[in-house]
């Protein structure tokens, strides 16, 4: 019997097939500027970003190859089920952009292109409208204090003493020997009350510490004497 090499893509054209990646690309394109644009935190990734053009184009074309067969769906899903990720998503909000961008890819691959093309601009204009009116943002402002003191001797109290002071809400996050037990490490997380500075809690704080270690995380910065 001779040998007959059969080819599907006849089942779309050559113009459905750049149609379908082009605008996933395009799409793609533009949701991963809205990240980039939209990215508050240190931990930007451009390699990321990249991945989330690269997974709409993707995406689309396992559309196209799926197409309505449900065999071909069920043997995809086999197949997909033994790719393992190990890399850590950063935030929670960059499963939303890789959730998003395989929802766009899968509306060009199954040629829904102004499903495609609404969906997209609708969403990142949502993003970006959060992003600049800063929706659902927490005014309250907390800092996380931690202390090194010896071993012997009941500072827990004397320290609690100057958070009532200086601070208008204070709880214990954990106490831990460091340093082969030669100090203990005490963590909280606080208020600070209206007015109060960071190195005003600092200077009171070394007063009880024995001149040991007292460091004040706001934000990104870090306050330490």
């Amino acid at each position: 019997m001779p040998f007959e090499l059969q080819d599907l893509s006849g089942t779309f054209s050559v113009g459905d097939i750049a149609l379908a990646l082009g605008l996933s690309f395009v799409l793609s394109a533009v949701i991963g500027w809205v990240y980039r644009f939209t990215h508050r935190n240190v931990s930007y990734s451009q390699s990321y970003v990249q991945t989330l053009v690269i997974l709409g184009m993707l995406i689309s074309l396992i559309m196209l190859v799926v197409g309505s067969n449900i065999a071909r769906a069920f043997a995809l899903v086999g197949a997909l089920s033994v790719v393992r990720f190990r890399n850590a998503i950063k935030e929670t909000r960059d499963v939303g952009f890789i959730f998003l961008v395989m929802g766009v890819g899968m509306a060009c691959g199954t040629r829904f292109y102004t499903l495609a093309v609404v969906a997209a601009v609708a969403i990142s204009l949502v993003v970006v409208l959060m992003y600049r009116f800063n929706w659902f943002a927490s005014h309250v402002q907390r800092q996380v204090v931690k202390v090194q003191v010896p071993p012997t001797g009941n500072h827990t109290e004397s320290i609690q003493d100057v958070l009532i002071r200086h601070t208008s809400e204070f709880e214990l996050v954990s106490m831990e020997t460091i340093r082969g037990g030669a100090l203990t490490e005490i963590m909280y997380t606080v208020r600070l009350k209206k007015g109060t500075e960071p190195g005003e809690l600092i200077n009171a704080l070394a007063e009880r510490t024995g001149g040991q270690r007292v460091t004040v995380l706001t934000g990104y910065d870090q306050t330490d004497l």
